[in-house]
């Protein structure tokens, strides 16, 4: 397998391990989240309002890791740094 091969069987594995690492803590934290507010509005349902602001702005940020994780998994297998520099090498 040439250079060019083996960095784009890296970067595919790569992509799909920052995926299914990076959506584990994200899909725990947002379910933690959703169960620890249903039972705050359980014992307050007059605080639900306010509750369930929260519990959107906090799920938002929780997501954006998976996002982030996302994003860079893209990087690698659309816009990979390594490919340029492969190329340079063996155009030299």
């Amino acid at each position: 397998m040439d250079n060019l091969g083996l960095i784009g069987a890296i970067s595919i594995v790569t992509a799909g391990l920052t995926i299914a690492i990076g959506s584990i803590a994200p899909a725990l934290g947002e379910a933690r989240a959703a169960a620890q507010a249903l039972a705050s509005i359980a014992q307050q349902p007059d605080e639900a309002n306010t509750l369930t602001r929260t519990l959107f702005v906090s799920l938002a940020m929780i997501e954006s890791t998976a996002i982030y994780c996302f994003v860079v998994a893209m990087i690698l297998i659309f816009a990979n740094p390594f490919w340029n520099r492969v190329l340079a090498a063996a155009g030299s």
